[in-house]
């Protein structure tokens, strides 16, 4: 790739100020497929000092400059998605058909939302004598994680640019190639320099040094919990704003007048969908404990019907997971499962037959699960569901409510019982019967899974501040 060893910073690509470098891995292979330069403290320094000098003329661009703007980076992202689908592929082992209509569509959407939400937003509204005005909140940091990584990357960098933000990209190392190719689209569509800023490295020597760096007004990040609080501990003596989705632990209830076999069924594949590496997977089915067995039974039918293999395969539904030290997290906490005693119906430890090389882990059903136990606390990032009993509503919603997590819930049944339970699930999500994700609505959590909103609206309110101008009107 042209430019792995480089970072974009102040509308060009450089050199870094430091040699370090580090492989990408590509997890279906084990194979190195390339080398990025890694930074540190004096590149983060150059690339905030470029986002600080561009931002007052950044600000001052007219909604439908931005707009204009917006419509040329969704045309030049349009014209890369087969790029980018060949890259997610290859750097986090996505199956071709999850790359091609989820991962990259995902990111155009954000830019589609953040587009048409700045046509009619109210900048500038009067309130009796005061002029209440949104105004960027200025230089961000985005923080951004490897497992859906161009959404997660277009949900913060679209909102920024809509709003007249500047900021400073620092994507996973684990998978940093798309946000590269990323970088060159907002440089194709004509991107202010120094509005858009990229430099990889790990969280030690480039996320800490962002988000603690008194240039920067916001940071916005996404990842686990542990690595949150550090972020947020790290932003707090310069009292910047910080925006944050982290981890979650999803219940997903099924109530007894749902459609047991199909909705069973349905979510063993959400739950495995992209390797199981969605922080709002739907990680823990909550079942009425007369059904339990059932439930399990077909769980574990379902769960031995996913197709794991290469992600280049057109048949593959599930891909490798992103990497080593994902792998063996993963691995540890299924023995952990085994050793506290849940029933094993389908998977367990190690790679599935046949495949040798990669990082591939069996889809793995656990039933006799009790809510206490680590695996059904502990966030798992891998195809592997959980499966508890409950006794009745109020039961279910106590369980779904006992964890420090709070990003998604999931629940199916009478469309009227299952609202009635939405409404008790404390969560920032919720999905009724099945219902997918809205690019309009907003995403983020309660508890230990973050606080602020990313998506839609709120998403992009994030990224103003509010001035009251009282006496405006003279009077």
């Amino acid at each position: 790739m042209e430019h792995a060893r480089q970072f974009y910073i102040g509308g060009t690509w450089v050199e870094p100020r430091s040699s370090d470098t580090l492989p990408v891995i590509d997890p279906a292979t084990e194979d190195v497929i390339e080398t990025i330069a890694m930074g540190g403290p004096d590149d983060v320094d150059a690339a905030v000092a470029a986002a600080r000098s561009a931002f007052d003329g950044f600000a001052a661009t007219t909604v439908q400059e931005r707009a204009a703007l917006l419509d040329r980076v969704i045309e030049a992202y349009q014209a890369r998605m087969g790029d980018l689908a060949d890259v997610v592929r290859a750097e986090m082992g996505a199956p071709t058909s999850l790359a091609q209509t989820a991962q990259v569509p995902a990111a155009l959407a954000h830019l589609t939302t953040a587009r048409a939400l700045i046509e009619d937003f109210p900048f500038e509204e009067e309130s009796g004598s005061t002029l209440v005005v949104r105004e960027p909140v200025g230089v961000c940091a985005l923080i951004t994680p490897w497992n859906w990584p161009l959404n997660q990357i277009a949900c913060k960098v679209a909102p920024a640019l809509a709003a007249g933000c500047t900021m400073v990209l620092k994507p996973s190392e684990v998978a940093p190639l798309d946000a590269l190719i990323f970088a060159e689209i907002l440089d194709e569509a004509g991107v202010p320099a120094g509005v858009f800023n990229l430099v990889n490295g790990n969280g030690l020597d480039v996320g800490q040094p962002l988000a603690s760096h008194p240039e920067v007004d916001m940071v916005s990040f996404t990842g686990s919990t542990r690595a949150g609080t550090a972020v947020a501990a790290a932003a707090a003596p310069s009292v910047k704003r910080v925006a944050q989705e982290l981890g979650g632990k999803s219940a997903n209830i099924v109530l007894d007048d749902a459609d047991l076999d199909a909705v069973v069924r349905r979510d063993v594949t959400r739950m495995c969908t992209n390797s199981g590496q969605s922080c709002n997977a739907p990680s823990r089915m909550l079942v009425p404990r007369d059904l339990l067995a059932r439930a399990a039974e077909v769980a574990a039918d379902a769960a031995g019907s996913i197709r794991v293999g290469v992600p280049a395969d057109e048949a593959t539904t599930v891909g490798p997971v992103v990497s080593q030290t994902q792998y063996d997290r993963i691995q540890a906490l299924i023995e952990k499962g085994i050793g506290e005693g849940a029933t094993l119906v389908a998977g367990g430890p190690g790679r599935p037959d046949g495949l040798d090389v990669g990082y591939y882990v069996r889809p793995t059903v656990f039933t006799d699960v009790t809510n206490d136990m680590t695996i059904a606390q502990e966030e798992i990032f891998g195809p592997v569901l959980v499966m508890i009993g409950y006794d009745d509503d109020d039961d279910a919603v106590r369980i779904a409510n006992d964890t420090r997590y709070g990003l998604s819930g999931y629940v199916s049944g009478s469309q009227d019982r299952a609202r009635d339970i939405a409404r008790r699930i404390r969560t920032g999500n919720v999905h009724v019967n099945g219902a997918g994700p809205d690019f309009d609505a907003p995403f983020g959590g309660y508890k230990q899974s973050g606080n602020g909103r990313e998506w839609g609206r709120l998403g992009f309110e994030e990224f103003l501040e509010t001035k009251a101008i009282m006496g405006w009107t003279g009077r």
